[in-house]
């Protein structure tokens, strides 16, 4: 009997914190024309004889301070994730997960869906982007269209604005918060290139310095303007007024122009501000990993405390939280049944 299918999607990681499997990583995510979109006679020596060679052994002792005894954090998180979701939903569904790049690759996990009927896709992006969340679609179909029956499938784009995310984030910054009140909350997102936005169509009218303005049909496809979103809706919950927040990105590469305001350069104007206590929590990520568990709470932390900030209060990631596997467990099964209903 086939079974409905769920196939959790996530960027990925390398195997492990030697130099060859990172070389081997980085050489895999900055290849992909959806994340260093560039024409391929740029694109590879840039990537294969400057970036990759200057920056391996940087990003290899960054993976060291945070690998787990039993692994790559992001792997055995989004692993923990599967395994509750699937406690949670029971039998009715097969429930898989894939990396972008690295392994469990897309290409292996698809094989195990072989034989299912339908498959819900669901990449673990909140805020669509297209060098993440539109290359692991990709690279999905890229596997399915070879199939000669093709199953149903149902792809969730985002999910920025889902009640079931925003709640279960302001859940665990409010258990993490309980008995600690920081001058300000922190919402730090990965960065984007500029061009990105630009090549995203986006029609309204922002100056890509201050906060976007509510996302509409004329900047849907917007990163910057879901972040600010999401931003805005978890300060909502959480009752924070505009002063008692920001918004920052994080994590740029090279030196084109990357989205603003940077995460590094705010922490230094709001210790000008007199900013002491701060709570950092990074909501376009689900799942802790390298740009969380290092660049913010290693890296950003040595910062705030060598400018003179008192208390930095790091905020994890969704990651297995029970109020999370109900949300995602709730927003897969619905979405599932309206596919159903609208086929």
């Amino acid at each position: 009997m086939t079974k409905k299918a769920i196939l959790l999607l996530n960027i990925g990681t390398p195997d492990n914190y030697h130099e060859k499997s990172v070389r081997h990583y980085l050489r895999e995510f900055l290849n992909d024309p959806r994340v260093v979109d560039l024409p391929v006679f740029l694109r590879w020596p840039l990537v294969n004889l400057l970036i990759v060679p200057f920056r391996y052994k940087r990003v290899v002792a960054a993976y060291k301070k945070i690998w787990f005894e039993s692994g790559s954090p992001l792997l055995i998180y989004t692993k923990q994730l599967r395994d509750a979701l699937a406690k949670k939903i029971g039998d009715e569904y097969q429930i898989e997960f894939a990396m972008r790049y690295g392994n469990p690759s897309i290409a292996s996990v698809m094989k195990k869906l072989k034989a299912a009927s339908a498959i819900t896709i669901v990449p673990l992006f909140p805020q669509y982007t297209s060098a993440a969340t539109g290359s692991a679609i990709e690279e999905v179909l890229k596997h399915v269209s070879h199939d000669w029956n093709i199953p149903q499938l149902n792809i969730s784009r985002d999910f920025y604005n889902h009640p079931g995310f925003i709640s279960a984030y302001a859940e665990i910054i409010r258990e993490h918060l309980a008995n600690k009140k920081p001058d300000l909350i922190l919402f730090s997102y990965h960065g984007l290139p500029e061009r990105h936005l630009d090549k995203s169509h986006c029609k309204a009218n922002c100056d890509h310095v201050h906060a976007c303005p509510p996302v509409q049909e004329n900047n849907q496809y917007c990163y910057r303007a879901q972040c600010y979103a999401t931003s805005t809706l978890l300060a909502e919950v959480l009752s924070l007024s505009v002063n008692e927040y920001s918004v920052s990105f994080q994590s740029r590469l090279g030196r084109t122009p990357w989205i603003k305001p940077y995460t590094d350069v705010l922490l230094s104007e709001l210790i000008q501000k007199g900013v002491k206590r701060l709570a950092i929590v990074c909501p376009s990520f689900v799942a802790d990993c390298l740009e969380t568990l290092e660049e913010i709470n290693i890296r950003a932390r040595e910062q705030w405390q060598t400018l003179g900030g008192t208390e930095l209060i790091f905020i994890p990631c969704l990651n297995d939280h029970i109020t999370w596997i109900n949300a995602l467990a709730g927003m897969i099964t619905s979405e599932s049944k309206t596919c159903q209903m609208v086929s």
